[in-house]
């Protein structure tokens, strides 16, 4: 049963520095979570009596004293995000993302596609996949480009799998088009054994914080709170853990993703978490440390001793994990 979401992949760092008219909006994890909480965070309560008009709210935050906007280079806009917002950040968000906020030079967008070796090695940590999902994301390159450059540098039989997954995006679009409810409230059932109530609501501390008791769950958070990116496997096998080894609800985890991708985009980010899950799938999707070896380990330490959650067989886990039903 395999996996229908690629939830997206995203860009190596292309520049060392953002040129100046896009510093103050750099898409770094941190400039991200910032211009969220700072606005989300510093509107006015509600009162007891009488309403406010979110736009004027939004004003009177905008109010504020303006900020700079030109800046040297790079890491001068952060620091200075940094100092300005600190006590909106968490100790994850001061962390500087190894991602830039250019849009990518054409040259750069045809030397990533690279139909024949991605349709190979996709699955993999370390595989051929474009990291341009950033810029699909919020409207720099279009999926239909994308396409013919996979259709011009290696033909279509090579291409197939390729133009497949960038039409994942688009169908998920659609679904969350027709059943918008789907987005956060549970398409089907649990197929765990579980009833929803059942599911924690709060993300545990150790989760956030990227110390559970295993090595690669840890690394692939680091990924996710540091970088803004996750690997689409990885993503599997983070929304897997969350649910299903700790039973915390998917639309927990699915708002922890979306607080942190550079390219999260909600239809396909939580319709996804909700196939992971089993309430938008037959079963529920779960792994365990021989498959992260077989696909991460040259990149991640995958040992036995450094991931006791995670080292088991799928029949010993699904029996941990899973109660029969009664039905």
């Amino acid at each position: 049963h395999r996996n229908p979401a690629s939830i997206g992949e995203l860009p190596q760092p292309i520049s060392s520095r953002l040129s100046l008219p896009l510093a103050a909006r750099s898409t770094s994890i941190l400039a991200a979570t910032v211009t969220v909480r700072a606005i989300t965070q510093s509107l006015p309560q509600p009162r007891t009596t009488g309403t406010i008009n979110p736009a004027e709210a939004v004003l009177r935050t905008c109010s504020m004293k303006p900020l700079q906007t030109q800046f040297p280079s790079r890491e001068a806009v952060t620091h200075y995000l940094v100092d300005q917002f600190s006590d909106l950040l968490s100790a994850g968000d001061l962390c500087i993302s190894s991602f830039t906020g250019q849009a990518p030079l054409a040259s750069t967008v045809e030397s990533r596609v690279q139909p024949g070796a991605y349709a190979r090695t996709r699955n993999f940590y370390s595989g051929s996949v474009t990291r341009l999902s950033p810029y699909l994301r919020h409207g720099l390159i279009e999926r239909r480009v994308l396409a013919s450059l996979a259709l011009a540098a290696e033909g279509e039989k090579r291409s197939e799998k390729f133009i497949q997954e960038l039409l994942w995006g688009e169908f998920w679009q659609q679904v969350a088009e027709r059943h918008p409810d789907w987005l956060w409230h549970d398409a089907e059932a649990y197929k765990t054994g579980y009833l929803a109530e059942d599911y924690a609501i709060e993300l545990p501390d150790d989760i956030a914080r990227g110390q559970t008791p295993n090595a690669c769950i840890n690394h692939f958070i680091h990924d996710l709170t540091v970088d803004g990116y996750v690997h689409n496997h990885a993503r599997m096998y983070l929304a897997a853990y969350v649910i299903h080894f700790r039973r915390i609800r998917w639309q927990t985890g699915a708002a922890w993703f979306l607080q942190h991708l550079l390219d999260g985009d909600v239809a396909a980010n939580n319709l996804s978490w909700q196939w992971v899950a089993s309430t938008f799938g037959s079963k529920p999707y779960i792994f365990n440390l021989d498959n992260v070896a077989k696909y991460c380990g040259d990149r991640v330490d995958c040992l036995a001793d450094s991931n006791p959650e995670l080292d088991a067989s799928y029949e010993t886990l699904a029996a941990r994990l899973f109660q029969r039903s009664t039905s």
